[in-house]
């Protein structure tokens, strides 16, 4: 009879021994955490009362807590009580202002790059490529892109006065313009690809995301008879979860599960499900993705994926997986927490960097594809994880030539369209927009006169490199010379250069001619036209193939 009695014990003590070791673990890591809290408050505290020269407490300890958070993720944020308006803006979309973007060009002048239809400054009459003076009487030049942005900004209702100049005209103009509540659009854009197919850009996923995309899916379906929907959530950077969640309700019915999460806590190990009914539950979907659709993104094409409710066309997404929390910490300030990670329908994670282990160096990298686990759809179809959501169908862009890209660095077609906006014959349409031959040449005779190629080409650059130590190494005559000739033989031929890359030049330079003429919409409008990746869209859900797609096993 002890025998039993001595296992009944055994089997009472086991849960009990479990317990104080996880007690003592929890001990053993807040007495970690008061130590390395002392050491950092006597170090902090050492610093200021005995360093030789005065320090900035402030600036010092925001710079302890980011180089702690550089050890994390870059989505682990801290923002301290002056960037409050940029948590906000992140959350909403809104800000006061004026709905005009300055970027610092390479000579320190501030130039407008971007401008929001229907806001003030666009209003007001101020043009991409006008160059921005003063603020409120404020000279920029010694001002940071930050700093400028902020003048820009402030409460609604405040009146701000701008100084500009703008290319082409004598002197400077000036605007006094009231700030309001500015709200970058959650759709940019909305419309029809085809007679039947409608067509939607999401931008972000902000509170108000999942409403609008509800509200513009009802405006094609009922206004515009839209019998197929294009989801476009290229560049959505993505943004709150439960927008995320509600969109997928738009398309799927009540109870089903769209992403589960997994963290450090219990808060955080939990599952999210649609709470009504589909409004669209039977329409064909395409959703568009590429490199830089992430998070909330993800989630939305990789459910509908996992669901085979709709086709997902483009490039492999950014490959996020990971659930952010914002805190609030001491005295007004905020951090942005990695706290989850997510999981599709299917059970896998989209997330493709691995920021628990780095190399010797410090760096991150994707898991290798030996490693990595397959997944299925409700219909059998592979996906696989640790990857962002791999397209049902790829469509590859091709990477845009050294010349192009030389152009586009050095602003060259957005300062020529600059210069010559005001005698650009525009349609009414931006749809029937077409650079016309005159104004190719135009172009290319204006990259010929600039006094610096705007471009190099791998072997230019290398060459460069090598005149450069050679140099450092005080070239003798001779081979002066021999340099000399080898760099006159290697000078760009211009006019070739840009014929030879002619055809992605200029629908480039196109773009932005309609971009300055048009504004956002037309840019969409006339874009959509010629876009590969809507195009195959279109193929694909006006035909038998979308059926297969979702019905039929897919290799990942």
């Amino acid at each position: 009879m002890a025998q039993p009695k001595r296992w009944r014990w055994t089997f009472w003590l086991m849960p009990v021994a479990a317990l104080f070791l996880i007690a003592s673990t929890v001990k053993d890591d807040f007495f970690e955490m008061s130590k390395q809290l002392e050491i950092m408050q006597s170090a902090f505290r050492e610093l200021n009362l005995s360093y030789v020269d005065d320090q900035a407490p402030g600036e010092m300890m925001e710079t302890g807590i980011h180089a702690m958070l550089a050890k994390l993720d870059p989505y682990t944020r801290y923002f301290p009580e002056s960037k409050m308006e940029d948590v906000r803006f992140m959350q909403t979309g809104e800000y006061g202002g004026i709905g005009a973007s300055v970027e610092r060009t390479e000579d320190g002048t501030f130039v407008v790059v971007d401008l929001l239809d229907n806001e003030p400054a666009q209003q007001a009459g101020l043009r991409l490529g006008d160059e921005l003076l003063r603020v409120d009487g404020q000279r920029l030049e010694s001002l940071s892109q930050d700093r400028v942005g902020e003048l820009m900004k402030g409460a609604t209702g405040t009146m701000v006065t701008l100084e500009i100049r703008r290319p082409g005209n004598d002197g400077t103009l000036d605007f006094e313009l009231e700030r309001r509540k500015v709200k970058i659009p959650d759709i940019p854009y909305r419309g029809m690809l085809s007679d039947r197919v409608g067509y939607l850009a999401l931008g972000s996923f902000t509170k108000t995301a999942s409403s609008e995309v509800r509200k513009s899916v009802m405006f094609l379906k009922d206004s515009l008879q839209a019998e197929a929907l294009v989801v476009d959530l290229r560049g959505n950077g993505g943004g709150l979860l439960r927008e995320a969640i509600a969109m997928v309700n738009i398309f799927v019915g009540k109870n089903q599960e769209v992403v589960s999460t997994k963290g450090k806590t219990d808060e955080w190990n939990k599952s999210y499900k649609t709470r009504g009914n589909a409004l669209i539950p039977d329409m064909p979907v395409v959703v568009l993705v590429d490199g830089r659709s992430a998070s909330a993104s993800e989630i939305v094409a990789g459910t509908l994926q996992d669901l085979d409710r709709a086709v997902v066309i483009g490039e492999e997404s950014f490959g996020k997986g990971l659930v952010q929390k914002t805190v609030k910490l001491a005295y007004g300030t905020r951090m942005k927490v990695t706290v989850a990670k997510y999981y599709t329908p299917s059970g896998r994670c989209v997330q493709r960097l691995d920021y628990s282990h780095r190399d010797e160096d410090g760096e991150v990298h994707a898991a290798a594809d030996s490693t990595l686990n397959t997944f299925y759809t409700a219909n059998g179809r592979a996906v696989l994880e640790g990857r962002g959501v791999l397209p049902d169908v790829e469509v590859p862009l091709p990477e845009p030539s050294y010349v192009l890209m030389g152009l586009l660095d050095h602003r060259t077609l957005f300062d020529f369209v600059v210069a010559n906006r005001d005698a650009l014959d525009a349609p009414e349409d931006a749809l029937d927009f077409r650079l016309t031959d005159d104004w190719w040449e135009r172009f290319v005779a204006h990259v010929e006169g600039l006094d610096e190629v705007p471009y190099a080409s791998e072997t230019e650059q290398a060459f460069a490199d090598l005149l450069a130590t050679a140099n450092s190494e005080l070239l003798t005559e001779p081979n002066q010379q021999a340099f000399d000739r080898l760099e006159a033989d290697l000078k760009p031929a211009i006019r070739d250069d840009l014929e030879r890359h002619a055809e992605e030049i200029r629908a480039a330079l196109e773009a932005e001619m309609v971009a300055h003429r048009f504004g956002k919409q037309g840019t969409y409008r006339h874009g959509l036209a010629t876009d590969p990746v809507a195009m195959e869209a279109l193929a694909v859900i006006d035909s038998e193939r979308y059926t297969a797609i979702l019905s039929g096993p897919v290799n990942p």
